[in-house]
């Protein structure tokens, strides 16, 4: 050891107490800059011990004084990350102190530390102290506790959701059917559109045909048969004559067209308008009283009807021919 000299340890007393005293200010604003960083903000917790899957209340407290602006933290958890968050809330006020309550668990047992957070407050940012959290595990007695066995696992109900993607393609695909039966049924006229761009003469030429093909008197479907041998030449004579037939009796008819051939120049045949009186009165009978003609007889109203039709038609390109003269 060494002995310092009177002198000198004087001069170092000296000196040390001039430099606390220059430097006293200093030191009391750094002490009152502490004082009020650990006043402006502080943390508070419901508990400190929890057990595992229980909730805790961190609130995070900063004083209202000269408080123009102010940032809560994204809470910088433990650092193993055993503490979670689980709601973090909107900041609110109370009395003359802003907070922000945040709601933590934690699923593993042991003890962690919730750091210190920073709150900036003004552009300063001000730190609260940081708190120990113990999480114990739940006990259980296994010899209290009633054992069961070991459940099945369920399947979740279906939702909406589920089906929302299979949802869109069937639309899609109805809309695509619904598409290509508009142009079918567009492109596809109907039977009586088709008729009605085939001249008079010509469809009825084709109806007679068709009654052929249809073999109705080797069925024994007479009936069937003389309604539609009749109704071929009423359309006929109504379409190409414009003599109203389809909804005229037999007489009604041939009275009219009686008329119609004395006060124009239709010029048909005497023979063949009684031709035809004779066959729609026989046809009438098979309808109307269930006559049954024989085979022969058949054959030559299908002939008459044919001559009929034929012995009609020239008259009127005749008679259009005068008019265009």
């Amino acid at each position: 050891m060494f002995k310092i000299n009177l002198k000198y340890k004087s001069i170092l007393q000296n000196f040390l107490i001039k430099g606390f005293l220059k430097n006293y200010h200093l030191i009391m604003i750094f002490f009152m800059i502490s004082f009020v960083a650990n006043a402006q903000v502080s943390v508070k917790v419901d508990t400190t011990k929890i057990r595992i899957g229980e909730q805790i209340q961190y609130q995070i407290f900063a004083d209202k004084d000269s408080v123009n602006e102010i940032f809560f933290p994204k809470l910088n958890l433990d650092s193993l990350k055993r503490i979670e968050l689980v709601e973090a809330f909107d900041i609110d006020s109370v009395k003359n102190k802003f907070f922000r309550k945040y709601i933590l668990t934690s699923f593993d047992s042991g003890r962690y530390m919730i750091p210190k957070q920073s709150v900036l407050i003004n552009d300063i940012s001000y730190l609260v102290d940081s708190i120990f959290i113990d999480v114990s595990n739940i006990t259980v007695d296994t010899i209290k506790q009633k054992m069961y066995p070991i459940k099945t696992i369920k399947k979740e109900p279906y939702t909406f959701d589920d089906y929302k993607n299979y949802l869109w393609w069937l639309l899609g695909l109805l809309l695509l059917i619904a598409v290509i039966v508009y142009f079918i049924r567009r492109k596809k006229p109907t039977k009586e559109e088709i008729e009605e761009k085939i001249p008079p003469f010509d469809l009825a030429k084709q109806r007679l045909k068709e009654l052929d093909n249809k073999n109705l008197l080797q069925q024994n479907r007479i009936k069937l048969y003389y309604v539609e041998l009749t109704d071929i030449i009423r359309s006929f004579i109504e379409k190409d004559l414009n003599i109203p037939a389809l909804e005229s009796t037999t007489d009604e008819l041939i009275e009219t067209i009686t008329d119609f051939n004395d006060s124009s120049n239709l010029n048909i045949p005497k023979e063949t308008v009684s031709k035809l009186k004779r066959l729609l009165q026989e046809a009438d009978l098979v309808k109307f009283a269930k006559s049954k003609p024989l085979l022969n007889t058949t054959d030559l109203h299908r002939k008459d009807a044919e001559t009929i039709i034929e012995k009609m038609h020239p008259k009127v390109e005749k008679k259009e021919e005068n008019d265009g003269e």
